[in-house]
């Protein structure tokens, strides 16, 4: 296993541009980058451009890895540049992408099911839309999925869906079962299944089959009036076992890369709430019927366990997070704890970590 980090969340990634990125990633011993898409790299899909990170990445001994964008219809028009390369066609679009990504041997391609929203509550997913329902949304999903696998399978690529914020494990898994694992497979995401009520370690005993790509980051889950808040940490502040999932992932893809996702500056700037898992609104509760009753008890004894380590100060509390510095300095040093973490807990269990040079 390699540990690199989503490129889009290098600090100053927009200044250090797509070459920059694959160098920073290297001075701070990571293994490789994850582009969160094709057009990260180039807007237009330059060949020269994608060329140049390719051979970069190869020299340095660093992974590379990139993906496409939504594959929901109706979160579609939210990326207007995948409609843009295709010149209009999306399905064009998608197939431009796919061939570039192909063309450079960049074979694991993340795709999601839509993006996070700036709302409170409930709507902050796009799961509770109210002018399309979300059993609507997956269909949709599904159908264009279907019509992306002939690409995916003459290109030999693989489309990965990440446990993004919306959507359920139990969800993937079945879009994987309908479209099939030969082109589908997941991102995971270690702390976006707590906001659907999910334990990450059962999560990723459920999926484990599937991972082909990661996004890792921990988290920092609080009850209050509300529900839960729910916040992104580096990995080893929060509640997310990785030594557990890393166990449950390894005999499956034993070089499976892992790949952090940090918090990007916020130039001191104070944060506001963080998100609010509303998992008293019976709304909320209604939309969850694949969630057991072990599972979700073994979740909040979870976020009880964690109180402790609130309580007795061991882990900062959100407003105490939120009040604190977070510029390029604290960003980077997200980035150092959460690979000495993980690598960590990979020597301690034994799990080979191929490093680079």
């Amino acid at each position: 296993m390699r540990i690199g980090i989503d490129g889009r969340k290098i600090p100053g990634a927009s200044v250090k541009g797509p070459v920059g990125i694959i160098d920073f990633a290297k001075s701070l011993g990571l293994e490789g980058v994850f582009y969160r898409t094709i057009l990260d790299i180039s807007p237009t899909l330059d060949r020269a451009v994608i060329r140049e990170v390719r051979q970069r990445a190869d020299e340095l001994g660093l992974y590379l890895e990139a993906g496409l964008g939504k594959v929901n219809p109706y979160a579609l028009p939210e990326t207007p540049e995948v409609r843009a390369i295709g010149e209009g066609d999306t399905l064009l679009g998608f197939r431009r992408m796919m061939e570039a990504c192909a063309q450079f041997d960049i074979r694991e391609l993340w795709v999601s099911t839509a993006g996070a929203k700036p709302y409170r509550g409930i709507f902050g997913t796009d799961r509770f839309r109210t002018d399309v329902s979300w059993e609507d949304q997956l269909e949709a999903i599904k159908r264009f999925l279907l019509k992306l696998k002939p690409i995916a399978l003459d290109l030999g690529i693989h489309l990965n869906l990440e446990t993004h914020e919306e959507i359920t494990t139990f969800e993937i898994v079945r879009l994987i079962e309908e479209v099939g694992d030969d082109v589908l497979g997941v991102v995971f995401d270690t702390a976006n299944v707590l906001i659907r009520g999910e334990h990450p370690v059962m999560a990723a005993k459920r999926i484990a089959p599937y991972v082909r790509q990661t996004h890792f980051k921990d988290a920092y889950n609080e009850f209050t009036s509300g529900g839960i808040y729910h916040q992104t940490r580096y990995c080893g502040e929060g509640l997310i076992d990785f030594a557990e999932i890393l166990r449950a992932l390894n005999p499956y893809h034993p070089n499976l890369n892992l790949t952090f996702e940090n918090d990007t500056p916020r130039e001191g700037a104070i944060a506001g709430n963080p998100h609010l898992i509303e998992i008293y609104n019976p709304q909320w509760l209604q939309a969850h019927p694949d969630l057991t009753k072990e599972e979700f008890a073994a979740y909040i004894e979870l976020i009880q366990q964690y109180k402790e380590r609130i309580t007795s100060g061991e882990v900062r509390s959100w407003q105490q997070f939120n009040n604190e510095p977070f510029e390029y300095e604290q960003s980077v040093q997200w980035i150092q704890s959460s690979w000495q973490h993980i690598d960590r807990i990979c020597r301690e269990n034994g799990i080979v970590r191929e490093s680079c040079s």
